[in-house]
């Protein structure tokens, strides 16, 4: 879940620190989580990312979030606290729709973050590949796998060119990633979807919701949701339901969401 700009309320308690002490590190400097300047020094680099101190976005256009905070996604891996996206354990909605029996199929988690949605379903028995831009999520997440021995694949991935995955799944997880783009970008983020969806295939997105109070940043209202996703894009907008995300800056309860379920036609 790649990611969200929080601001810290100051009153609400973190979440540990989940990261995983065998990734190797070196020392650079990675601005501060959510500002625009404000460079902090002596923050940690995996090495997998090194290649990022001479192009930070990896040849690729940076999004609108990544432009408003001056910084890129993969920086959000770089802070000694985990981003605030990642609370260390799958979102209960997704532990809720694996329940149900509403997953099947090969599944794509688009957005994967470090992998905690994708290692749980994957976990179940599915054959699971988890997609992040963020080179050091990517590594955190295969970590991970290798340590609770699940078997599942992970990949460094532009979320506007999934085509290039050359695959397609019967099962797609959109996990707040939707929400971070502007309305300009979700066209090409929708239609990216669209390439490596199944027909009859099912899309599910669980994002922050514009109704309530205490929302997350980015939120989304209903109307959004069936403006991307309709039959001139390629999708089918079943069902939108009022749910709940967590994050590591609102309580137990988590923020607002929408949970969108969406058929590829």
């Amino acid at each position: 879940m790649s990611g969200h700009s929080f601001v810290d309320p100051g009153q609400r308690k973190p979440i540990a620190s989940n990261r995983n002490p065998r990734l190797s590190q070196h020392s650079v400097c990675v601005p501060r989580w959510g500002s625009k300047l404000g460079w902090r020094k002596g923050t940690t680099l995996s090495e997998r990312s090194g290649n990022l101190a001479d192009d930070p976005f990896g040849g690729r256009q940076p999004t609108s979030h990544e432009r408003l905070t001056g910084r890129p996604w993969d920086a959000s891996y770089h802070d000694d606290d985990p981003a605030p996206w990642d609370v260390g354990h799958p979102q209960p909605a997704i532990v809720r729709l694996a329940s149900e029996g509403a997953i099947a199929g090969a599944v794509l988690d688009a957005g994967c973050g470090t992998g905690e949605n994708a290692l749980h379903v994957a976990g179940l028995g599915f054959k699971v590949l988890g997609v992040d831009v963020a080179e050091t999520a990517v590594a955190m997440a295969r970590a991970k796998a290798e340590d609770r021995g699940i078997e599942a694949e992970f990949a460094t991935a532009d979320a506007f060119h999934l085509d290039r995955l050359g695959r397609r799944f019967e099962t797609v997880l959109d996990c707040g990633l939707f929400h971070t783009f502007i309305s300009d970008e979700r066209p090409g983020y929708v239609a990216s979807l669209a390439s490596v969806t199944e027909h009859d295939g099912t899309l599910y997105v669980l994002c922050f919701s514009d109704d309530g109070p205490d929302t997350g940043p980015h939120p989304v209202t209903q109307e959004d949701l069936r403006t991307a996703f309709n039959s001139s894009t390629g999708w089918n907008l079943a069902a939108i339901k009022p749910d709940r995300v967590q994050t590591r800056f609102h309580d137990d309860n988590g923020a607002p969401a929408w949970l969108a379920t969406i058929n590829r036609s």
